[in-house]
């Protein structure tokens, strides 16, 4: 491909102390974490809400938010969770046990609300909200960054600021500032995408439904009997083994994530154009699926499909650390973890064989599932790009191996992370010490004094490293 150059003036806004890149769950904690310590806030989102893929990409369950014995979450997330619980926003099963003393339970919300509430919490909090915006370069000087170019309708600003925290899952800004990254397709192989997609006239009170164990029950005689046969009806263009489940959300209505796209590079819009053509094309065979198998469906319609595809994977940052699958197996913890999760290993199968499948499963379910009352630390070192002094990530594009990436990428974690991200920048300007050399006794406690559950007994002024 031929290159061209241009030079352009660009107008400059100044006076914002931190710059958030997308919002996600990660990006709406860390901006609003960051504007109730004081500090002024801009937030870009290329979307026209906050949540990300829980809202805009209608994957409307959090994760596992307990270890089976007592809450991991703290600080934003259960302040999140318990206001969405209060405010009758979660699917009409869920009580707080979910996310209590529940062992690996998914918790089902609605989007639309979620979206209502970001927005308020951000109003509220004092974050400038920018929609339909997208940073597409940076200007760097050595390892500190002094601004975002930042494109929407209105054209193009150069935002300078203190502190810039990536939250866009592609590490967007992280790679337009030059941080070393690793890349889906080259360094590992490709996780599958999903068009997610909500449905309605589904009854709930069918006598299916209506056993002690609800949907729970439904969801297993889908994956045990009504999804093998609709295979050997040769029902999918892809053969799937595997069906998360409908998620009830409403008294008519439920959410699907499931249909694999394989081979999607997220990094590609050629890719992404594709998927979403094909993903939507999925969708109306899910619905057959359920209308002609599944009880209580037969009168299910297709009522929306994802505005965005679900990226599981795709740049992550080469960190102060990794957190990789030994940390996650022995339930290691760390003198500057910010946060302690218990999810298991999800990563997906790279096509549509049923061994890809079974090795999924083994994943989810045996080898690669944290036990009971167990979880492993988050350590602040993996939200920072090895040597920078001003920028870090919070969500999926943080730096961890395929294993334990495929269980912290899920929502509940990236509000933790977007939290401890924010807080951490905040500090250094406060303090003067940079990113990479951050004083992390300081931050812990400051996460303590809001909330957060830390357990380890041992402290360090310093972060875990390579």
């Amino acid at each position: 491909m031929q290159s061209y150059n241009f030079t352009r003036s660009v107008p400059v806004e100044e006076g914002y102390d931190v710059l958030v890149a997308g919002g996600g769950p990660a990006g709406s904690a860390a901006a609003v974490c960051a504007a109730r310590l004081g500090a002024k806030v801009l937030l870009v989102e290329a979307t026209g809400s906050l949540g990300g893929m829980s809202t805009s990409g209608l994957v409307n369950t959090f994760g596992p938010m307990g270890d089976g014995e007592r809450t991991l979450v703290g600080g934003f997330t259960r302040e999140l969770i318990e206001t969405m619980h209060e405010r009758g926003f979660l699917g009409p099963e869920v009580t707080p046990e979910y996310w209590i003393t529940h062992y690996n339970r998914w918790i089902p919300f609605d989007p639309e609300a979620l979206k209502r509430l970001l927005d308020e919490y951000c109003v509220e909090a004092g974050v400038e909200i920018r929609y339909f915006t997208r940073v597409i370069d940076a200007d760097v000087e050595g390892r500190q960054v002094n601004g975002a170019i930042i494109s929407n309708v209105e054209g193009l600003r150069f935002i300078k600021a203190r502190a810039f925290i990536d939250c866009t899952g592609d590490a967007v800004l992280a790679a337009a500032c030059g941080a070393e990254c690793k890349i889906a397709g080259r360094d590992w192989p490709l996780q599958p995408a999903t068009v997610c997609s909500t449905f309605s006239g589904i009854d709930w009170e069918h006598p299916a439904y209506l056993t002690n164990r609800g949907t729970d029950a439904v969801r297993e005689k889908v994956k045990e009997e009504h999804l093998p046969q609709a295979n050997a009806d040769g029902h999918f263009t892809h053969p799937d083994y595997f069906i998360a489940g409908m998620k009830k959300v409403g008294h008519m209505t439920g959410n699907l994530n499931a249909g694999h796209i394989y081979g999607l590079d997220g990094l590609s819009v050629k890719c992404l154009s594709e998927g979403m053509i094909y993903g939507r094309k999925v969708a109306v065979e899910y619905m057959e699926f359920y209308r002609k198998y599944v009880p209580g469906c037969e009168r299910i319609e297709l009522a929306a499909t994802s505005p965005v595809m679900g990226v599981r994977d795709t740049r992550r940052i080469v960190g102060e650390f990794e957190l990789t699958v030994e940390h996650y197996s022995s339930a290691r913890k760390f003198p500057d973890q910010v946060a302690v999760y218990n999810r298991p290993a999800d990563v997906h199968s790279t096509n549509s064989s049923k061994e890809e499948f079974e090795r999924f499963m083994k994943d989810m379910h045996g080898s690669g599932k944290l036990p009971r009352g167990k979880s492993v630390g988050i350590p602040y070192s993996i939200l920072v790009p090895r040597g920078w002094e001003n920028l870090w990530v919070a969500g999926r594009c943080h730096s961890s191996d395929t294993k334990v990436h495929g269980s912290i990428r899920a929502q509940s974690a990236a509000f933790l992370m977007g939290q401890a991200s924010a807080t951490a920048a905040v500090q250094s300007m406060h303090t003067g010490q940079p990113a990479c050399d951050l004083d992390t006794l300081d931050l812990v406690e400051s996460l303590r004094a809001a909330g957060s559950y830390l357990p380890q007994d041992t402290l360090s002024r310093t972060m875990t490293r390579s």
